[in-house]
């Protein structure tokens, strides 16, 4: 008798569903992290973007225009161009007020927790139109 040598088609199925299962449940699970992940750097970049805005105000005296009186624009800082397949992040001015809004695109609009975050002149936060202490805790 010769001895068989490899896997049967058994050992192979039960193989098969084992790697099934781990991604079934590994796969949403690594999909929620980079959410929050996502969301978690967004939220960074809005508050460097408010500390910004904070920086034109005391040289100018007003959010809507900076110090050689053209309008306020946002800077190109490396988060806003690491998130920008994530988030589309605008600015809204008066002289007297500022809105920072990050809102979520593509892959990152699954993201119906906290969806749109703004940050204003005041340090309010919201997150999907929320500004509650418990959604803010949750979501920045």
């Amino acid at each position: 008798m010769r001895q068989q040598r490899g896997f049967n088609l058994m050992e192979l199925m039960v193989a098969v569903t084992i790697i099934g299962i781990i991604v079934a449940v590994a796969l949403p699970s690594y999909n929620s992290h980079m959410l929050n992940t996502r969301r978690t750097a967004s939220a960074a970049c809005v508050v460097e973007l408010g500390q910004f805005m904070e920086r034109v105000y005391t040289t100018s005296m007003s959010y809507a225009v900076d110090n050689g009186g053209v309008a306020t624009v946002l800077p190109n800082t490396s988060c806003r161009n690491d998130l920008a397949v994530y988030y589309t992040m605008t600015l809204t001015t008066t002289p007297q007020t500022f809105t920072l809004t990050a809102t979520p695109i593509g892959s990152q609009a699954k993201d119906t927790t906290c969806g749109v975050l703004t940050l204003n002149q005041a340090g309010t936060r919201t997150a999907a139109g929320s500004a509650t202490a418990a959604k803010v805790r949750e979501c920045w």
